[in-house]
């Protein structure tokens, strides 16, 4: 792109770039790991359901099943047949519930049409439900509570903060409202004093709504639906979306921002891939640890 500029380090300033925030915090996460089992003698432990072969899952559990261990957490992976009943998925989760070293619980989804993913949320308990989900979370964090929050709005969140400081005041729009990346995040930003927008499909006029915002979050599934003329000059630009499309006969990973039209009016700008991607195993992590001091009754470490 014409107006694109590296610095001295050889990196893009108007990048946003997730992958090297998620090391950082990766490496901060070790750390306060250590200082958990030298001063208190515990080691936080996460444990991950998996039902069924879905592939994209099985490269995710791992990817998470590595970075758990690499943080000198415990890792407890539990891989089930796509044949699994409900109630045996159940069984397994309230044996985790009362398991004193799991102190995080992920059932990963999707799960097979047997299974009600709403029971299976609804049935970890919500202390150690590092995704988020459970409606006790949910409603905590609508009410200031102190829960756990989902972690790719965490993600993208943390990353709007280290890009801008103070968010007071600005106005957010979120395109997307789903339970699990829209509604935690507009009321993250509300929580940080934002002027928040909720739109979708049903908004009417859903450019103009985007123009006149300071931060864009997109998170509907719809590749490159976001176009550069929708993005107010200067406006931070949050791309949630991760879509596979086939271009030039190449398979190819894209946004749901058209990057190449966004970036030269964004005054920041996540890229798909490398953008908040990767944050989320990290606050996956991060909640993991956060969980594990407060069913330990001690305060985070430094």
């Amino acid at each position: 792109m014409s107006d694109r500029k590296i610095d001295a380090l050889g990196t893009d300033p108007k990048v946003i770039d997730g992958k090297a925030f998620a090391v950082k915090l990766r490496e901060k996460i070790a750390r306060q790991v250590k200082q958990l089992q030298a001063e208190r003698g515990f080691t936080p432990g996460l444990a991950v359901v998996l039902v069924g072969e879905d592939p994209a899952s099985k490269v995710y559990v791992r990817n998470k099943g590595e970075q758990t261990k690499e943080c000198g957490m415990a890792s407890f992976e539990h891989k089930l047949p796509a044949t699994t009943t409900q109630a045996e998925l159940l069984a397994l989760i309230d044996q985790l519930n009362k398991d004193p070293k799991v102190n995080g619980i992920l059932c990963q989804l999707p799960v097979p049409q047997q299974i009600d993913p709403q029971a299976i949320i609804n049935a970890i308990d919500p202390d150690k439900d590092v995704d988020g989900f459970h409606v006790v979370n949910a409603g905590r964090l609508a009410t200031g509570g102190q829960g756990l929050v989902p972690c790719t709005p965490y993600g993208c969140l943390l990353l709007l903060k280290d890009r801008l400081g103070d968010l007071s005041g600005k106005h957010a729009v979120v395109i997307g409202r789903s339970n699990i990346v829209g509604k935690p995040m507009a009321q993250l930003l509300l929580n940080e004093s934002c002027t928040v927008t909720i739109a979708h499909s049903k908004t009417r006029d859903l450019p103009g709504e985007v123009r006149r915002a300071d931060i864009v979050v997109a998170a509907v599934g719809r590749p490159e639906m976001v176009k550069g003329d929708w993005i107010k000059d200067g406006a931070v630009v949050i791309d949630v979306g991760i879509n596979r499309i086939e271009r030039d006969g190449k398979g190819k990973l894209v946004g749901d921002v058209d990057y190449a039209s966004a970036y030269p009016k964004a005054g920041a700008i996540t890229p798909v891939p490398g953008g908040v991607g990767p944050m989320t195993i990290a606050l996956l992590l991060n909640n993991t640890l956060i969980a594990a001091c407060r069913q330990h009754g001690v305060k985070l470490p430094d």
